[in-house]
């Protein structure tokens, strides 16, 4: 009886809403949440299309064209590969046990601190999604969000779609109109100290920079971290770079300044550290009283992160830290492998009539073009921005692609980047000197015609 009524219901029910006028489909009801309102066109998405499409040779994108150390590769092999059942399925959220504590020893060595691996350690998919967790767990509706310019280009459409207000001040070359050094970009202490109030909720700190490739001194990072004390602010540090630092500049870590430990999180790469962009691990650390909240936000975001990619990472820093003091190791040797390749692309740029700047860090290198800027048609090109313009032009025409930097400014410093194209150089010899030659024969062109 119970049946044949439930049968009758669930029949009548099915009319009910079979005779319901259908409605039209609104677009409008699905239109992007307004936290993502504003959000522009990625530029990464737009200039792998780019590539894809004219096939130049690539020297926007950021990552090496060779082989990451084998080691690495190797234990990855031996991961997915384990008799051990347990290798390959889930693992601890906040980070496979291995590795939290492979990453504890590294930096409690390097900060000077003893940190707890299981409070004070966060695996996350890639440094992208550590700086997510780290700006939605902690920043609010109104909360103001100070980023310095040019800007790793997540950072403020994270901080919008978090509710907070990016507050922006750039770095600005005292030096123009011929080759310099990423030190010659400043900070003005004047319109930084301006920009705290009792709104601000954090500053985002990037060194060694991307893509200037600045080294923060510790001069300059002691500005930053007495204002932070003074209005009582949470520092964001993003070191991705921080292996990658050419002689006689030395990496700082803001965490290590006095009182600055308990007010900071640090982010970290595997992709850089090891040269595994692909595998996407990265993480934050810092005291647990600030972790508690990425915690919050990554495991009701992505839980966990691959169990035998972080058990691979875990084996290479196992290795590194038994020879961290030698040249040996990779987060030493890597640095003295990339200075050539950043004098050698420095001088090509300079011998078409580039003026570069020459990173104190990091693997790219951003170079002024305008004194090309007659030997160059962009009128077919419809960006409002001229580094776009050049450097679509430059894909199509002379096939070589580098990225503009005006995509790391906000809308009102957009200018400051126009006059720049930012290229990589952590790429094989023969790569770099291909891009030499294609710049070569170019120029040779223009000459002729």
């Amino acid at each position: 009886m119970l049946c044949q009524r439930a049968a009758f219901l669930g029949h009548f029910a099915r009319q009910y809403i079979r005779a319901l006028p259908a409605r039209t489909m609104s677009t409008n009801k699905f239109d992007l949440p307004a936290r993502y309102q504003g959000a522009t066109k990625s530029v990464w998405v737009e200039y792998i299309q780019l590539a894809l499409q004219y096939k130049p040779l690539n020297l926007g994108q950021g990552f090496p064209d060779y082989h990451a150390p084998k080691y690495a590769l190797d234990a990855l092999a031996s991961a997915a590969n384990s008799p051990d059942p347990l290798a390959n399925q889930y693992t601890r959220g906040f980070g496979h046990p291995r590795l939290v504590q492979a990453l504890s020893r590294m930096y409690s060595g390097l900060v000077g601190h003893t940190i707890d691996p299981l409070n004070e350690v966060l695996v996350t998919v890639g440094a992208y999604e550590a700086l997510y967790a780290t700006i939605q767990g902690h920043v609010d509706q109104g909360d103001e969000v100070i980023i310095i310019e040019p800007f790793f280009d997540c950072y403020e459409p994270m901080v919008k779609a978090a509710g907070g207000v990016a507050r922006f001040i750039p770095l600005v070359p005292t030096v123009t109109g011929r080759t310099i050094s990423s030190e010659d970009w400043k900070l003005d202490p004047l319109e930084l100290a301006k920009l705290f109030n009792e709104k601000t909720k954090m500053i985002i700190v990037n060194t060694p920079h991307n893509p200037l490739g600045k080294v923060m001194s510790r001069q300059e990072l002691q500005m930053i971290a007495d204002l932070c004390k003074q209005w009582n602010v949470l520092c964001v540090s993003d070191e991705v770079y921080e292996h990658m630092v050419y002689a006689p500049y030395q990496h700082v870590r803001i965490c290590t300044l006095p009182d600055m430990w308990e007010r900071t999180i640090t982010i970290g790469s595997a992709g850089k550290t090891f040269s595994l962009t692909g595998w996407k691990i990265g993480w934050a650390y810092g005291p647990a009283s600030l972790m508690r909240n990425l915690q919050m936000v990554h495991q009701n975001c992505v839980y966990t992160c691959a169990t035998p990619i972080q058990e691979a990472i875990a084996v290479g820093f196992e290795k590194e830290l038994n020879q961290l003091s030698s040249p040996e190791c990779y987060f030493n040797s890597i640095s003295t492998e990339l200075i050539a390749k950043r004098d050698y692309m420095a001088r090509f740029l300079e011998d078409i009539g580039m003026h570069p700047t020459i990173p104190q860090g990091g693997y790219f290198m951003v170079a002024d073009w305008s004194k090309l800027a007659d030997k160059v048609d962009l009128s077919q090109e419809t960006d409002a921005q001229r580094d776009y313009r050049f450097t679509k032009w430059m894909t199509k025409t002379v096939g070589l692609q580098g990225i503009p930097p005006s995509a790391f400014y906000n809308d009102e410093h957009k200018p400051l980047g126009e006059d720049y194209v930012r290229y990589c150089f952590f790429k094989r010899d023969d790569t770099l000197e291909r891009a030499a030659n294609i710049l070569s024969e170019w120029k040779n062109r223009t000459k002729s015609n």
